[in-house]
């Protein structure tokens, strides 16, 4: 649906493009994308299913695992499918209540993770600095009350997000040079004033993923010396322990956050295919990996999925 000259629309549909100069790669950049979702679906699944199998797995840090996984769910659902549309069945038209649908729920996503990272990091301050009192301090209520913060957090500011991009003018064209529907690339196709809504998208990164960020690492810096206040090497090396599986997930999360918002910065020096390119990998990298690190490196959960695949092979054995 183009528009001519400064005649001002109201998009029924947008046409999501792709990756821009990879047309013609499309359908093999899809394939490691299919198999990362598949892969996402897979690990974060069978995280969901052990942890709420096991009853001995309803502690505090597995609970919010638990909200992590879910929270990748939703981030990876969200934006891969229509991805994987438009690069095999050039399946690009989306109306523009979907858009805005599949716009909201990717940011919520989005700051519901670094949320429970936050949370994750709070667990771990007190399972290190107060460990006498951890199970009083972290009630399941204390976790529900958490977790029902970390999604009205997450809705409350997404909300007007919605508000501000229905409110747009547009008048140039429809076509939207992304695999899904992201918050800068529609308002960008606006033709009236959008310093509200861009200063909007970069005070919520700023200072939501921001202060989320200084408060983990205040949280680190707080275990790091309480880990130092140790009598004996071998206690420090296992608080540190404890610790290595979250610190994977910080890195995962919040090292392609910074460096997009670095690289937009200097969008003029970075093609930008490069960015969207960046921007599709990072809500199907952080999802893939998270149950992949966590189960490598936490012994009770490695221990559970050794458990359900010989069952699974046993069951197997069974009928055939």
């Amino acid at each position: 649906m183009p528009a001519y000259n400064h005649t001002f629309f109201a998009p029924v549909t947008y046409i999501l493009t792709g990756i821009p100069e990879t047309e013609v790669s499309h359908v093999w950049i899809s394939i490691p994308f299919c198999l990362m979702y598949v892969a996402t679906l897979f690990g974060n699944c069978l995280l969901l299913f052990i942890i709420l199998t096991e009853r001995s797995l309803h502690e505090p840090m597995y609970l919010f695992l638990s909200m992590l996984a879910a929270a990748d769910l939703l981030l990876s659902t969200t934006a891969v499918p229509k991805m994987l549309a438009v690069f095999w069945f050039g399946a690009v038209e989306i109306s523009f209540a979907a858009c805005l649908t599949q716009m909201f729920f990717i940011h919520v996503s989005f700051l519901a993770e670094s949320a429970i990272i936050l949370a994750m990091a709070f667990d771990r301050y007190i399972a290190i600095c107060d460990p006498l009192r951890y199970t009083m301090i972290l009630t399941k209520s204390v976790i529900g009350k958490l977790g029902l913060a970390v999604v009205t957090r997450s809705f409350c500011f997404n909300f007007p997000v919605i508000f501000l991009v229905k409110q747009l003018k547009f008048c140039r064209t429809n076509l939207v040079p992304h695999t899904y529907c992201e918050y800068m690339a529609i308002v960008r196709l606006a033709c009236d004033d959008i310093t509200v809504s861009i200063w909007y998208g970069v005070a919520t990164a700023i200072l939501v993923i921001g202060l989320d960020a200084v408060l983990i690492a205040l949280s680190y810096g707080l275990i790091l010396r309480a880990v130092f206040q140790l009598p004996t090497n071998d206690a420090r090396l296992k608080a540190i322990r404890t610790c290595s599986s979250h610190l994977c997930v910080i890195l995962v999360f919040y090292t392609p956050v910074f460096f997009l918002i670095f690289a937009r910065r200097f969008g003029h020096i970075i093609p930008g295919y490069i960015l969207i390119l960046l921007a599709n990998l990072y809500v199907i990298i952080p999802p893939m990996l998270n149950p992949i690190v966590y189960g490598l490196k936490t012994k009770e959960i490695l221990k559970r999925v050794i458990n359900v695949f010989h069952r699974w092979c046993r069951g197997s054995s069974l009928l055939s």
